[in-house]
């Protein structure tokens, strides 16, 4: 290969890794969305308190 064949391929991956970083950064930012309309949905905290009470009564044995 010759140097300015390598500059131009160095050249195009730059902008690959913008890209992926785009969309690494939408995915990021759905699952965000996702887990924040889940952990807003009552039966969801309704699960986390008796998951959280049940973890706490097993560790000291104090029954709510």
């Amino acid at each position: 290969m010759s140097a300015s064949h390598e500059q131009q391929r160095v050249r195009d991956e730059r902008g690959m890794t913008t890209a992926e970083y785009a969309v690494g950064t939408v995915a990021t930012v759905t699952a965000a969305g996702v887990l924040i309309t889940i952990f807003q949905q009552p039966w969801f905290q309704e699960l986390l308190i008796k998951l959280i009470k049940l973890i706490i009564e097993l560790v000291t044995g104090f029954s709510f």
